[in-house]
């Protein structure tokens, strides 16, 4: 997983709870890198999962929604940092479908040795949308905070429901979410 997520992940918890609570959760996680992450370095997402679990723990805050806020964050962060990237797009619909074929592609320019997920939408009418996420990694959380966090940014009101599916082959943790937006 790139250093991006973890360094923003440590920013968050920053911001949110405090430098304290940062130092805390990094000592409690036994960190092979001890917290220090570069944007563009790759290491174990295990590292990440410990840090959110350590959080909970402290917070007595669920872990799934720890992953949600933070997908929330992310995406925020992304905007600030990749606005070209969704200037393209005029609704949360249309710039989820744009993740794989166009932002991801990006990525992998950057960074080849990425292990994105996939996300597969589909439109079922004009106001509801399914997303099918495909990774190796348990952040299903993490993808519908960056869902909300989109959907917040074009201020659209959208109903979100999730639904777990059979792994397939290459891929360990498929969710489908159904996206409805609402007046």
């Amino acid at each position: 997983m790139k250093g991006i997520i973890f360094s923003n992940f440590l920013e968050m918890v920053e911001e949110v709870f405090s430098p304290e609570m940062v130092e805390t959760i990094i000592e409690q996680s036994n960190l092979s890198t001890q917290g220090a992450y570069t944007d563009i370095g790759t290491y174990d997402h295990q590292e990440l999962l410990r840090l959110i679990k350590n959080l909970s723990l402290a917070t007595k805050i669920p872990i799934s929604q720890l992953q949600i806020e933070y997908g929330n964050y992310l995406f925020n962060k992304f905007l600030s940092r990749y606005k070209d990237l969704i200037q393209t797009a005029n609704s949360t619909f249309k710039f989820l479908q744009q993740v794989d074929n166009h932002i991801h592609v990006e990525v992998r320019k950057l960074y080849p040795e990425a292990e994105l997920p996939r996300f597969e939408c589909s439109m079922l009418n004009d106001h509801v949308m399914t997303m099918k996420y495909s990774s190796n990694h348990p952040f299903a959380d993490l993808a519908e905070g960056l869902i909300l966090g989109c959907s917040h940014y074009f201020k659209e009101n959208i109903q979100l429901t999730r639904q777990e599916l059979k792994p397939e082959v290459d891929k360990k943790y498929v969710i489908l979410f159904t996206l409805a937006k609402k007046d």
